[in-house]
C-alpha cells in the first residue's frame, strides 16, 4: 500500500485528498495547507510518497520533507522560475521525482502530436493559445510552456506573449503564445499550424480538474518504485 501525503488543500488537493481515500491501494498520511506548512519540516507524517499542488512558496517546506522522510514527490505546482526549478530537479538526486504543469494523460498525447506536427509541418506559423479559469493566477500556463518546448524543441524561434501596437510584420520565428481568462473553464489548449492556405490545429479540453487529480495519483503509484531521479510524466507514464 502506497502512503500518501498531499500538500495543498486547495480545489486540487480536495480532489486528490478524495481519490487517494477511494483508492483501495493507497493510504492517506495526511493534508498540509499553506495554514501548516510549518509542519512538513518536523511534525508531518512520513509516507511513500508526497503530491504537491500548492504554492511556489511552499517549495523550500517541501524540500525540508522529502530531506526529512526521502519520500518520492510528485509536484504540480505551477509558477517555479529556473532557480526553483533547478531545486525541484536537485530533490531528484536523493529520491524519485516528477514534476509536470498538467498530468493529464490526453495532455500527454497532445504534446507528442504537437512535437510531430512541428516536425512535419517545417515552415508554418505556430500559435499557442491557452484558457482557464479567472481564478488561475499565473500566466501562460505551465501546460502552454510544455506545448511551447515541444513545438520549439532547440530554441530556435522566440516566443512572444501577447502582441499590441504596431507590432509590425509576423517573423518567420517567432511563436505567439497568448493566455484567456474567465469563468470556471477547467483548462483548454490549442497549437495552431498556419501554412499557405491551410491551417491545422490541435486542441485538448479539460472539462474538470479531476483528469489531472487523477493522473497525478497514478504518477504517485508508479513512482514510489523507481530510482531516484528527476522523471517526466512521459517517462513515468509511457516508459
Amino acid at each position: 500500500m502506497t502512503r500518501v501525503l498531499i500538500v495543498g488543500n486547495g480545489r486540487m488537493g480536495t480532489i486528490i485528498r478524495e481519490l487517494v481515500e477511494a483508492d483501495e491501494s493507497c493510504e492517506l498520511a495526511g493534508i498540509v495547507g499553506i495554514e501548516t506548512m510549518d509542519a512538513l519540516a518536523e511534525r508531518a507524517p512520513e509516507a511513500d510518497v508526497v503530491i504537491d499542488f500548492s504554492h511556489k512558496d511552499m517549495l523550500p517546506h517541501v524540500e525540508a520533507y522529502v530531506h526529512r522522510t526521502n519520500a518520492a514527490l510528485v509536484s504540480g505546482t505551477t509558477g517555479y522560475d529556473e532557480d526553483e526549478m533547478a531545486r525541484v530537479r536537485a530533490l531528484g538526486e536523493g529520491v524519485p521525482v516528477i514534476h509536470s504543469a498538467n498530468y493529464s494523460l490526453g495532455v500527454a498525447v497532445l504534446r507528442r502530436l504537437a512535437a510531430e506536427a512541428a516536425a512535419a509541418l517545417d515552415g508554418f506559423d505556430i500559435e499557442i493559445v491557452e484558457t482557464h479559469h479567472n481564478q488561475k493566477v499565473d500566466a501562460p500556463s505551465g501546460t502552454a510552456k510544455l506545448l511551447l518546448d515541444a513545438v520549439n524543441p532547440a530554441g530556435e524561434f522566440d516566443p512572444v506573449y501577447g502582441r499590441e501596437g504596431m507590432c509590425g510584420k509576423r517573423p518567420a520565428k517567432e511563436i505567439g503564445v497568448h493566455a484567456l481568462r474567465g469563468g470556471t473553464v477547467a483548462g483548454t489548449h490549442a497549437v495552431h499550424f498556419f501554412g499557405q492556405d491551410e491551417e491545422v490545429a490541435l486542441t485538448h479540453r479539460a472539462t474538470s480538474r479531476r483528469i489531472f487529480a487523477a493522473g497525478a495519483v497514478s504518477a504517485a503509484k508508479k513512482i514510489v518504485s523507481r530510482e531516484a531521479g528527476f522523471y517526466s510524466f512521459d517517462e513515468l507514464m509511457f516508459g
